[in-house]
């Protein structure tokens, strides 16, 4: 069982998700993108999914983008598009992340998709949608100018952690917003399967009234790997706590008055890169949202659904709905899906009749280790029919060897040991 949870989890550190047509973070709106999950085991059923402001966790070929094995075709981005990317398996393994921005403007930061390693060097380059995309263009680091480059490419040469930072680019008055790139010292911390810390939410909902409180929480083993909350949203990228948004506390973030914009993807860092479980969280103007789990569920749990209005009574026949189609309706608007199984995963919304509908919230569904446990036990338990009867068939045959020697009285002991070693060697060959 051990060896078997190993390989799964090499396996998912092995599995990745890249993209061969424009290695960049950030991309012009109107552009063709392939996403592509490597993998050595087709067999998975690994597809891509994302997190951005209007979906969560949508299925490449549903609402968004072409399908292809294991790929994924986006013949014409737009700004909607931007978001978190990743690959994910039928058994609920994920690869790792990649962050896409895609603007109107003119002018873009090509920077590296994926953690770089200490010690290699990273080329920028500042490319404007329309040629000649070899201006010159002035680089700058957590707002400081680094230098300027005649033909607007840049290369930080045997980079540190030092270099770690938000970087952007000016071409003439032209300047894009920010862009980022992380220093990893090993790939391992960034696809670490079980994290070391774990994100929670207060109040526990993927989904937020405009002006609500909201308390983010790193329950962590280490207190001393020092651990802070950083998100991804529409205005920007691995931003930390405390520099543009929210107060930090410690380990948590509280952000006391939230916004639409801050809708995006939250998770814990350590000072190492290593990372925890991520929170997609939609903030929304509007007077309804649905209540619903911010972390995946596991099979057979219980979950809650609550429909609630931003203005009380909070209690109101609410119709719930699953990827677009009428579950059913209930008179206090809380719904309760017992035993919940792969079947139920899915794009839950909620409507009360005279409030409106909340936005669309996407539930996930894993089998985790016990379901990985229940598929061993049940393939030893197919298996062990043979090696019984196997080990019956040589026992067989050892006795029947044994008791034609006995009536011989012209066989010697020798002879006797002899022709056990062969039908024992015989065995083992078979």
């Amino acid at each position: 069982l051990l060896q078997k949870i190993n390989k799964l989890i090499t396996f998912i550190n092995q599995t990745h998700v890249d993209r061969s047509s424009a290695a960049s973070s950030q991309m012009f709106k109107g552009q063709f993108v392939s996403l592509n999950c490597e993998e050595d085991d087709s067999s998975a059923g690994w597809t891509l999914r994302r997190n951005t402001t209007r979906d969560t966790r949508t299925q490449c070929g549903v609402t968004w983008g072409r399908s292809a094995g294991s790929s994924c075709n986006i013949s014409f981005i737009i700004t909607e598009d931007s978001g978190v990317y990743w690959c994910e398996s039928r058994e609920g393994a994920t690869s790792n992340t990649i962050n896409i921005s895609v603007t109107g403007g003119p002018v873009i930061l090509q920077s590296p998709v994926l953690p770089v390693m200490e010690g290699d060097d990273v080329s920028l380059h500042c490319k404007t949608k329309t040629p000649p995309s070899n201006l010159t263009a002035a680089f700058y680091k957590d707002g400081s100018l680094i230098r300027t480059e005649p033909t607007g490419h840049m290369t930080i040469h045997h980079v540190s952690r030092s270099d770690e930072g938000l970087y952007k680019n000016k071409v003439s008055t032209e300047e894009k917003g920010h862009s980022v790139f992380q220093i990893s010292l090993s790939d391992c911390l960034k696809y670490h399967k079980f994290p070391p810390a774990s994100l929670t939410v207060s109040p526990s909902s993927s989904q937020m009234f405009e002006e609500d409180s909201v308390t983010l929480s790193c329950e962590e083993d280490d207190s001393s790997a020092g651990w802070t909350l950083r998100r991804n949203t529409t205005r920007d990228t691995r931003t930390q706590c405390g520099v543009t948004w929210g107060e930090p506390a410690g380990s948590s973030c509280n952000i006391s008055f939230i916004v639409p914009l801050d809708s995006g993807v939250y998770w814990c860092e350590s000072r190492e890169g290593a990372t925890s479980n991520t929170i997609n969280i939609s903030v929304t103007g509007g007077p309804v949202i649905l209540q619903s789990p911010v972390l995946p569920v596991m099979e057979g749990d219980d979950v809650s659904l609550h429909c609630k209005t931003k203005t009380p009574p909070s209690n109101l026949t609410a119709a719930f709905y699953k990827d677009g189609s009428l579950i059913r309706t209930e008179p206090t608007g809380h719904m309760t899906i017992h035993h919940v199984s792969r079947s139920d995963e899915g794009l839950y919304k909620c409507h009360i009749g005279s409030h409106g509908e909340s936005p669309p919230s996407w539930i996930t569904v894993t089998g985790g280790i016990l379901s990985l446990v229940f598929r061993l036990l049940y393939h030893l338990v197919m298996f062990c029919p043979y090696c019984i009867s196997t080990v019956l068939m040589v026992s067989l045959y050892r006795q029947r060897a044994t008791g034609n020697d006995l009536p011989v009285s012209m066989a010697t002991p020798e002879e006797g040991l002899a022709e056990d070693l062969v039908a024992v060697s015989t065995v083992h060959h078979f």
